[in-house]
């Protein structure tokens, strides 16, 4: 109850507090590139169930049908305005809308797209327990993860059989050891690295 109390008295703020920034954000999202301010991706969350998550769009138009996986910060499907939003993870904002309607939390795993689920084991399900995250152990760790993409010979392969076992491995610790006092360090260390990238 404490950790979701948090999540909507927090979410509510936020929204409140940048609702002019957010503004400014999305005319320039629309000055900078034909398309929609926001991006809209289902995801698979608590329980196992599909849920739409929103992000402001950094991506040209039609981008996903070129792969699903973005490869460094200079993928030529980013825009201006999308490098500069990714660099300092804004393009996740909107994502406060997700922890007030309860489909994500502050903290949890990162959702994943379902066609990378299907490559869970039936252990791996126990991350579906809790609610996804902004922010989590397994992001902290994987910030730079499209610049280990990009250098790998393989993307596809490397993210799943590499990356994503060692993300869940680090998803599973933090579901054993969660606690709100330990989600307000994890958002502390994120805020951190975030300001001082």
């Amino acid at each position: 109850m404490l950790k979701r109390s948090f999540d909507v008295v927090f979410s509510i703020i936020g929204l409140f507090m940048l609702f002019p920034f957010l503004i400014l954000i999305a005319l320039l999202i629309k000055l900078d590139s034909k398309g929609p301010v926001l991006f809209v991706q289902g995801r698979v969350g608590k329980n196992n169930i599909d849920f739409n998550i929103f992000k402001f769009r950094t991506m040209r138009v039609q981008s996903q049908g070129k792969g699903l996986l973005t490869l460094g910060n200079n993928d030529s499907r980013i825009t201006k305005m999308g490098y500069f939003l990714r660099r300092y993870k804004i393009d996740e904002f909107p994502q406060l809308i997700n922890i007030l309607k309860g489909d994500m939390s502050f903290v949890g795993p990162r959702p994943e797209l379902r066609y990378y689920v299907n490559f869970y084991s039936e252990s791996d399900m126990e991350i579906f327990t809790v609610r996804p995250g902004i922010t989590g152990l397994a992001s902290l760790k994987y910030r730079n993860e499209v610049e280990l993409l990009k250098a790998a010979k393989n993307p596809e392969d490397f993210f799943i059989n590499t990356i994503i076992p060692d993300k869940l491995k680090y998803n599973k610790a933090y579901i054993r050891k969660r606690n709100f006092f330990f989600d307000l360090k994890i958002i502390a260390i994120t805020i951190i690295k975030v300001i001082t990238k």
